[in-house]
């Protein structure tokens, strides 16, 4: 079974159709991609799926939870995290104080502990700089950030939203393979990324959303290897 199913979902922003009856999967322990220009619609897909946008239509199902009768703060406690678009940590609080605030569903105090230790292992930096102003960090231990708060709420998937927006191409690197490592430790992951050549050479599989609507679905390394998809997303 799926661990996440959306079928036939339907998302309006005023008389504004933004996704038109798309349905796609994410089964456990894999990286799935959705890849697009700007404007296709998908950060607005994960902002259904975490409950931040309301659908007209369709089905969301989540470890066979019905999502859409969900509200949105009760949904990060049954397993879901997002990583938003821009990082959107807590700029005035310490490194610290933000990876805490990620837990803040969670009241085992030994396995949020347990949960600190892990996310420093993944990212040695925030260790580092633990007491430090998030808003004074570079763009990419902010998003080094984001993603271990998210971690923190012991997620069994969680949603990226462009993690290597802004970085650079050192950082991108290290981003993604912080992300496969998260994977191979057990969290699925669904990904929203513009740069779909380092996103297809980390997934297993992909969807490609135009215009609000799935065009292409398939293997990632199939994908990557597609005229079309070459010739529209990876510049060649």
């Amino acid at each position: 079974m799926a661990l996440l199913r959306v079928e036939n979902l339907q998302v309006y922003y005023g008389v504004i159709q933004a996704v038109k009856g798309i349905s796609f999967e994410v089964n456990q322990g894999e990286i799935v991609a959705l890849i697009g220009a700007n404007g296709a619609g998908k950060t607005t897909v994960l902002h259904t799926v975490t409950g931040l946008v309301p659908a007209k239509a369709g089905s969301i199902t989540f470890n066979g939870v019905d999502l859409m009768k969900t509200p949105a703060h009760k949904i990060v406690s049954m397993g879901m995290a997002h990583v938003p678009e821009g990082r959107r940590i807590f700029q005035e609080l310490t490194v610290y104080e933000n990876l805490q605030m990620g837990a803040f569903t969670r009241r085992d105090k030994a396995e949020i502990a347990e949960s600190l230790e892990m996310v420093y292992a993944h990212f040695p930096r925030l260790e580092e700089r633990k007491k430090q102003i998030a808003g004074t960090l570079s763009g990419g231990e902010q998003q080094m950030l984001a993603i271990g708060r998210a971690l923190m709420s012991k997620p069994s998937i969680i949603l990226m939203d462009e993690p290597s927006m802004g970085l650079s191409p050192l950082f991108v690197s290290e981003i993604f393979a912080i992300i496969q490592e998260i994977n191979k430790a057990g969290t699925t992951v669904l990904i929203v990324e513009q740069n779909a050549k380092k996103v297809l050479s980390i997934a297993d599989r992909a969807y490609v959303l135009e215009t609000g609507n799935i065009s292409m679905s398939g293997n990632a390394q199939d994908l990557m290897n597609d005229d079309a998809v070459k010739k529209a997303y990876l510049g060649e």
